[in-house]
Formats: C-alpha cells, structure tokens, sequence
C-alpha cells in the first residue's frame, strides 16, 4: 500500500522561497511538508548568486515587496547570521558617461520617494567605496539596503529552522481534491500527502504543477550563467554592477542580454554576471555569454583580467510575463496557493513571499497587498495547451 501522510499545508518545492514558505507557516502553528523531486536548492536556488537586493527595482510592487524581504533577511540575520553567510554589504551602481549618470540619478529619486536608501556618489566617491574600480567612470549609486547570502546554506538552514517534514527525491504528479473541487493535497511517485493546502513553490516548473491542478500559470525558465573565480582577498567590497542592468532584468526579449554584475563572496571568489536568455531548458554552455561576462566584469574590475576563472554554471530563472511573481491564493481552486515566478529576485524576495503565504494560509492580513501578485491575472491570455513550455 502507497505510503500516506497529512498534514496541514504541503509545500511543494525546497528552493529559497519553499523553505521561506515553510519556515513562516510553521512559525504560525501549522504542520508544514515540503517536497522536491530533487534536493534542497536543487534547481534555481542552488544557481544563485544570493543577492537581496532593492537597488535594481524600480517603485512598486516589486519594490514594495523587496523593502518588506530585507527587513525580514535582516531579522533572520540575528538567528542565523554566519550559518547563510549574511552579508550586509550593499551595493553600487555605476555609470560611465554622464548621460547614464542623469538617467540613473533619476532612477534613484524614485526610489527614495519609495523608501530605499539609495546615496548619489561622484566620480572620487565612487573609487573611494570602490578602489579597484576602472578609472573615468562618470559617478554612481550607493545602496546601502543590498545584501547577500550563501543561497543552498540559507535554503537548507530556513527548512531545518521550520521544523517542516522535508521529502526530497520525490517527484508531484498530481493535485489531489475533494468530492467539491477542493485541494485535498497532492500526488507523488512514493504516496499521497493529504493536505487542505498546497504551496506551488516550484520555481521554473511552477507552470507546470499548476497545469498538474488544472490552472494557468506561464511560468518560462529563462537561461542565466555565472562565472566563479578563483578565491582571492576582497578586492570587490559591494555587489557592483552597471546601470544597463536594471534594463536588462527589465527586458521582455528572448535573445541573450548581458551587463556586467561583480560581487565578492565571504569565501572569496568573485561572482560574475549576469546573462538572460530564453532557450528553453538548454543547459549547453554558451560561449558568447561567458566571453561577455569577462569582457563586461574586466571593463568594470580590470585587475579581473589576471584572475583565473574556474567554473561556470548555468540556472533558470523562473520568468512571468510582466515581471511580477505570483503569490497567494488561487481563486480558481480552493486551497492552492502560488509563490512562483520571481525570476532572479526569488533569494531576496522569499522571506516576504512567505510570510504572505503564511498570512494567507491563516486567514490573516498580509502587511503587503497581493493584488498586483494574483495568480489568475494571466486567465485571459491562457491558450488551451499552455503551459509555460518556452522550449523552442
């Protein structure tokens, strides 16, 4: 007989933001399960650079809920500090001409309207925050609010915290309901999990497990790369990037973009990015990304250009359309709740996605309205057969 489990809320997915959905909806009471075909940060999370970062968001939602995340990384911070590689170590945003300069002090503007601390910095201000940095750069950004993790430690320590039941190595192939159309849990390869609420935290394939529930959701996985050092002293003190990066996160386009992102790490590589493509789930290297990556990190570091490259590594970002994640409950299948889709932001922005799950689950109020993140918005583009293949 087919193993069988209940409990009150089944999380479906062990990346950052499935253990941040465990460990709050535990904090409120529930008995929590979390399940991943694979392992704990198996898929994005493990792919990420671990960036918590508000310097990138332009005013509202997505800003709304980054401001509400770093509060609540910094108060994870005093629990678990050290053990995920908490970094507080802001971020600098750089322009070379002053064209860019205007625009991204613009940009800034808005963002301090918003609530982010976001400190304009001429050119000498610029070398002494960044000593390293190339010469004749027009000035930048200082963004103080911008912050980092180890992702898989962070990933794993917030399961451990919560307490949840975590599953890996099991594979959902259904959501099950009730004789009413309720949720009633879901279906995997080793049992059912009886539950009256299912959390889709399945990052990329958060399309997919909502087609499992019979519900839309066009969630495309979008190819990043990133490139590791070799350990070095910390020569790159922020997480630096050029002001074009914002543009690029914000592009619709499937062809590959590139800007450069530096960032030392406390184990001392240096990380290297950031690219964005959509080829489906084709993990092939690609050399005209990697070879972008280095030119554009040695125009902003050019002591890079010594440095030894050991790896590179590929990950999908889980992309929606317009930019936005989905999170809360679904209205077209009681008992489903989503918090999928956040692209590259989904380190940063776990922690308040899920303490808006937890809220949800329990009936309360969350401190952030969720209108903008409701998972049916998409319901009038569904086709029939949709369902987040971006494969070409």
């Amino acid at each position: 007989m087919a193993k069988r489990l209940t409990c009150d809320v089944v999380v479906v997915g062990a990346g950052m933001v499935g253990a941040a959905c465990a460990l709050y909806a535990a904090r409120t009471g529930l008995d929590v399960t979390v399940v991943d075909r694979g392992p704990v940060a198996g898929g994005t999370t493990g792919a990420g650079e671990g960036n918590l970062l508000v310097s990138d968001k332009e005013p509202g939602p997505e800003l709304e809920l980054a401001l509400l995340s770093a509060r609540l990384w910094a108060e994870l911070a005093g629990e678990l500090g050290a053990s995920v590689e908490y970094e507080p170590k802001g971020g600098v945003v750089v322009a070379s001409t002053p064209g860019t300069l205007g625009a991204l002090t613009d940009f800034a503007a808005g963002q301090r309207a918003a609530g982010v601390i976001a400190e304009t910095v001429d050119a000498t201000e610029l070398h002494e925050l960044e000593p390293h940095l190339a010469p004749g750069m027009a000035g930048g950004v200082h963004y103080p609010q911008d912050a980092q993790v180890m992702p898989a430690l962070a990933a794993a320590h917030l399961i451990r915290t919560s307490g949840a039941r975590l599953l890996t190595g099991q594979t959902v192939t259904g959501v099950l309901r009730t004789a009413d159309g309720a949720v009633l849990g879901v279906r995997t390869d080793q049992g059912d999990i009886h539950a009256p609420a299912v959390v889709n935290a399945a990052g990329t394939w958060g399309g997919d497990l909502a087609a499992l529930a019979g519900v839309h959701l066009p969630v495309l996985p979008r190819r990043g790369f990133v490139l590791v050092t070799e350990p070095l002293p910390r020569m790159v003190r922020h997480k630096v990037y050029a002001a074009d990066y914002v543009a690029d996160v914000a592009s619709d386009t499937a062809a590959l973009r590139t800007s450069p992102v530096v960032e030392g790490t406390a184990a001392g590589p240096v990380l290297i990015g950031a690219t964005r493509e959509r080829v489906g789930f084709d993990r092939s290297l690609s050399l005209p990304a990697v070879r972008a990556l280095a030119a554009g990190a040695i125009g902003l570091f050019p002591f890079l250009e010594r440095v030894c490259a050991l790896r590179t590594y590929a990950g999908f970002r889980p992309y929606l359309p317009d930019h936005l994640p989905a999170i809360g409950p679904d209205p077209r299948l009681p008992g489903l709740y989503h918090a999928c889709g956040h692209e590259g932001a989904g380190i940063g922005l776990a922690t308040g996605t899920g303490q808006s799950i937890a809220r949800a689950l329990t009936g309360k109020t969350p401190d952030l309205n969720l209108a903008p993140f409701r998972p049916e918005r998409f319901e009038a583009a569904a086709t029939p057969g949709t369902n987040g293949d971006d494969t070409p």
